[in-house]
C-alpha cells in the first residue's frame, strides 16, 4: 500500500497610497478598475472594455521579485513510498511532461451516451482533485461487493471512535458504486466508476430517504496509450479521482482503496501551465456557447502579495484569440491540421495579449506572478486542485487535459 501527499498555497494583500478600507473605482481607457478591502490589505480588481493592442511587456516594469522556480514541474513521489509496489516501474514513461499541442475543443452532445441522471452529479458541483496510481486487481464486474466491503469499513472505523465529520448527526452510512458508461473516449480508457455515500440523519422520518452526504468518482478519459498498454494486465488505470464531501470521508475511502487495491493516492493541482491552457481552451469555445466573461485571479510575488481578479468580456477575449489562431494559421501551410488543433506557442501568445492589455492601462506586469484561478460560463479551475464543470458539451475537453496532468504526477 502506497502513501498519499499534499502541498499549499498563501494570503494575499496590498499597500495603499491613499488609505485603508474604502473602495473605489477607477476607469482608464475604457477598463474598469476597483478597489477594495481583503485580509487588512487591499485586492486589485480589473474588467476589461477597452481596445486590444499588442504591446510589449518589458520585463521591469514593476517594481517585484520573481519567485524562484526552484521546484521541477512535475515531483516524483518515489522517495515517499515506503516499500515496494506489485507494479513495480514502468520503463521510459516517468519522464513525460504536458502535451505541446492538443485537439481544438469540439461540442460533444454526451447525454446521447452518458445516462442524464448519472451527469448531473458529475457538472456543476465543485470537486476536489486527486491522482491515483493503477489499482491491483480491481473489477468492474465487482462494485456490489465493493459497495458492501466500503459501507463495513466505514462502520468499523467509526465503531472504533473514528469522528466522521457530517453536518448534523448521522447513523448508519450505505456505499453504492456504479459505471457511468459511455465516459470512456478511446479504447484503452477504463469505465468510469462514481461512488456514493448515503446517510439518513438520527431523527429523521420513517418515510424520509437517505441523503447523498459525499460523492466522488474515478476518471480516465483520453489517457496515454503508451502508459496504458504498458501495465500488467491485474491493473487498472483511472488516474483521475474527483471527491465532494466531508474531508473525514474522503480519508475513509481513499485508505480503504489504498489497502484493497495496493494503491497511492496524492493531491493533484492544477499547475500554471495547465490554467493556461484551459484558459485558451475554454475562450476557443466561445462561438459555440458562449462563454460570457473570462476571469483570471493572478498573485503578484510583491511585498506583501499583491492578488489581481482580472475579467475580460467574452466576445473581446474571442477577439484576442482569434486573432492569435489567424496569425499562426497565415504562417503555416497546414491550415485544416491548424484548425483542429491547438499548440502552445498560441496559448503563450493568447496568455501574453492577456497581460500587454493589462499593463499598457495599470503598469503591472502579470508575467511576474502566477495564474491561481480561470473561470468562465463553461467552468472554473483553481490551483489548489478544485475545478466545477458547468456544461457538458465540453467536459470531454477538460477532463482529458486532467488526465494528463494526473498520469504526470504520479510517482510510477
Amino acid at each position: 500500500m502506497g502513501p498519499g501527499s499534499c502541498f499549499r498555497l498563501a494570503r494575499a494583500k496590498m499597500a495603499d497610497d491613499e488609505g485603508a478600507g474604502v473602495p473605489r473605482e477607477q476607469v482608464q481607457g475604457g477598463t474598469q478598475v476597483q478597489f477594495s478591502q481583503v485580509l487588512g490589505g487591499q485586492a486589485l480588481r480589473c474588467v476589461s472594455g477597452a481596445p486590444w493592442s499588442v504591446t510589449r511587456t518589458p520585463l521591469n516594469s514593476v517594481r517585484v521579485q520573481r519567485r524562484s522556480k526552484s521546484k521541477s514541474y512535475r515531483l516524483s513521489l518515489r522517495s515517499c513510498l515506503g516499500a515496494a509496489s506489485r507494479l513495480g516501474l514502468t520503463p521510459a514513461l516517468t519522464a513525460r511532461r504536458l502535451n505541446t499541442s492538443r485537439r481544438a475543443p469540439k461540442s460533444h452532445n454526451i447525454t446521447e451516451k452518458v445516462n442524464p441522471e448519472q451527469l448531473n452529479l458529475l457538472v456543476k458541483t465543485e470537486w476536489q482533485l486527486s491522482y491515483v496510481t493503477p489499482l491491483y486487481q480491481f473489477r468492474h464486474t465487482q462494485l456490489k461487493s465493493y459497495s458492501r466491503q466500503l459501507s463495513a469499513f466505514i462502520a468499523a472505523e467509526k465503531q472504533q471512535g473514528l469522528a466522521v465529520e457530517v453536518e448534523g448527526t448521522h447513523g448508519s452510512f450505505r456505499v453504492s458504486f456504479c459505471v457511468v458508461q459511455g465516459m470512456a473516449e478511446a479504447d484503452d480508457d477504463a469505465e468510469t466508476v462514481l461512488i456514493q455515500i448515503h446517510s439518513k440523519p438520527l431523527f429523521a422520518g420513517k418515510d424520509e430517504p437517505p441523503k447523498a452526504v459525499w460523492s466522488g468518482w474515478l476518471t480516465c478519459i483520453n489517457g496515454s496509450p503508451d502508459y496504458l498498454r504498458s501495465l500488467p494486465k491485474d491493473f487498472t488505470c483511472m488516474p483521475l479521482f474527483c471527491s465532494s464531501g466531508a474531508d473525514g470521508l474522503t480519508s475513509l475511502v481513499k485508505s480503504w482503496f489504498q489497502r484493497t487495491f495496493d494503491c497511492c493516492f496524492g493531491q493533484l493541482e492544477i499547475s500554471h501551465t495547465s490554467l493556461q491552457w484551459l484558459v485558451a481552451l475554454w475562450t476557443n469555445c466561445h462561438t459555440e456557447s458562449a462563454i460570457q466573461h473570462l476571469k483570471m485571479m493572478w498573485t503578484l510575488p510583491a511585498v506583501p502579495p499583491l492578488k489581481v481578479t482580472y475579467t475580460v468580456n467574452g466576445p473581446d477575449a474571442w477577439q484576442l484569440w482569434s486573432s492569435v489562431r489567424k496569425q499562426q494559421h497565415s504562417e503555416s501551410n497546414e491550415e485544416e491540421e491548424e484548425e483542429n488543433s491547438i499548440d502552445i506557442e498560441e496559448v503563450m501568445q493568447f496568455m501574453q495579449g492577456l497581460k500587454s492589455h493589462f499593463y499598457r492601462h495599470f503598469r503591472l506586469d502579470l508575467s511576474a506572478g502566477s495564474l491561481d484561478q480561470v473561470s468562465t460560463a463553461l467552468g472554473s479551475a483553481k490551483c489548489s486542485g478544485r475545478i466545477k464543470i458547468s456544461k457538458s458539451k465540453y467536459m470531454i475537453t477538460t477532463l482529458t487535459l486532467l488526465t494528463e496532468c494526473a498520469l504526470l504526477k504520479m510517482p510510477i
